[in-house]
């Protein structure tokens, strides 16, 4: 079943793309929630048309991200976390953790744009990220996670 995307939908696609999915997922679950349509013939006409039309808004977009892509390089970020024997911390840190970090030193990204290679961290060290800015522009972030002051 094909369909246009909404909204952009983790490990499926972004806004606007026209994706192939089992006939169950779209008929129970993307189009009854709002995130797809069908990809008709006339539909795809006229996505190709606002999308030409969105073109050069969208280079607007892209650059925009990508002097947010250098602001954030130049970050060094730090997440204090309270640690017991052997660097291992109690509780873990994720990628709220580091949308709030980044938050405090001005930058907003939500934290569904931000992974964590590797999942939650258990220890403290350093450790990369992925920033999503736009479908285009992904930033490898990277940050240190230490032991809290006591």
């Amino acid at each position: 079943m094909e369909l246009i995307l909404k909204e952009d939908i983790q490990d499926l696609g972004f806004k606007d793309d026209i994706v192939t999915v089992k006939n169950g997922y779209g008929r129970n679950y993307l189009i009854p929630k709002g995130l797809a349509a069908l990809a008709t013939p006339s539909a795809k006409k006229v996505l190709a048309e606002n999308l030409r039309q969105r073109a050069h808004k969208e280079k607007k977009i892209i650059d925009e991200a990508n002097t947010k892509a250098e602001a954030l390089k130049q970050l060094e970020i730090r997440i204090p976390a309270k640690v017991g024997a052997g660097d291992k911390l109690f509780g873990s840190v994720s990628n709220i953790d580091l949308a709030a970090a980044l938050d405090k030193a001005g930058h907003q990204i939500e934290r569904k744009f931000i992974n964590i290679k590797g999942g939650t961290i258990k220890r403290v060290g350093p450790y990369d990220a992925q920033i999503r800015l736009h479908r285009e522009v992904i930033v490898d972030f990277p940050f240190e996670v230490i032991s809290e002051a006591k």
